[in-house]
């Protein structure tokens, strides 16, 4: 009985949203065994079975160790280690990795209403040469906007054609869904910055408008197939989203009043899967 009740005042903090030290989510420190499973949505889930990325390989390096968000499915995995061999071979410098998932999913108690499945990944822009850095070494290193001082456009000493190319590999991927950028990246794409419209533009089709996103991108997989536990977002629009649905972001919005803190109501999976 009184593990039934600490397990009841755990998922209550949870569900409130409360700091990090209370979060079961943030100490799980390992995987739950078991089958990769995504459960649920990207931003109201958790992750069975995870598999590990490793903290460098080719032409990539994880930053920020100190998280322990470095997990994901299997799939997630294979696509940062095949984008960083393709990278290198296009000899784009090497990307740093942000963010994943927490070891068993779920919220994270800073920084993302998703990466709750294990199907999302934060590559930062910065594709500066760099050394290959100490994991001590990558917990503070230069993450700089890509885009001017007023925020207005980019800024094309930071943004340019090796940008522009490892965002065309990433959404070459037939396992990617969607990848976020700022709105301002987004539009100066569909304006063919850096060569980004040589060849036409259907591959912006992948490349999905949202605030903030200026330091890095965020690319969000594909349920896999026969995940019967993973909840799709709904299909990106037909088009290269270079229309009206692009001049909406440089619209003047009302904020919503009724709008507060993302508080997900988890599975009961997932319940299930952080009490084991």
């Amino acid at each position: 009985m009184i593990k039934s009740y600490r397990w009841l005042a755990a998922a209550a903090l949870m569900l409130a949203g409360t700091a990090a030290q209370a979060s079961p989510w943030s100490d799980a420190s390992s995987p739950a065994p078991g089958p990769a499973e995504a459960i649920g949505k990207p931003a109201a889930g958790c992750l069975a079975g995870a598999a590990t990325l490793p903290l460098e390989g080719p032409g990539f390096q994880v930053i920020r160790t100190s998280r322990n968000r470095y997990y994901g499915l299997p799939e997630n995995v294979a696509f940062i280690e095949a984008l960083g061999e393709k990278a290198r071979v296009a000899s784009i410098p090497d990307f740093y990795v942000g963010d994943m998932s927490l070891p068993r999913g779920g919220p994270m108690p800073t920084g993302h209403d998703s990466h709750q499945t294990g199907l999302d990944v934060d590559i930062w822009f910065n594709l500066d040469a760099k050394p290959t850095l100490p994991a001590w070494a990558r917990e503070d290193v230069p993450l700089p906007s890509m885009l001017t001082a007023n925020a207005k456009a980019i800024d094309p000493k930071l943004f340019g054609s090796r940008q522009v190319a490892l965002l065309r590999l990433a959404a070459s991927f037939p396992t990617v869904d969607r990848i976020f950028v700022n709105p301002v990246i987004k539009r100066a794409l569909c304006q063919g910055v850096a060569g980004a419209a040589v060849g036409g533009r259907s591959w912006l089709h992948k490349i999905r408008p949202w605030p903030g996103h200026d330091e890095h991108f965020h690319v969000r997989l594909n349920c896999p197939a026969g995940d019967a536990t993973c909840v799709a977002q709904a299909p990106v629009p037909p088009g290269d989203g270079c229309d009206a649905t692009l001049d909406w972001w440089f619209k003047p919005h009302q904020p919503n009043p009724a709008a507060g803190p993302h508080v997900p109501i988890l599975p009961a999976a997932c319940r299930w899967l952080i009490a084991h």
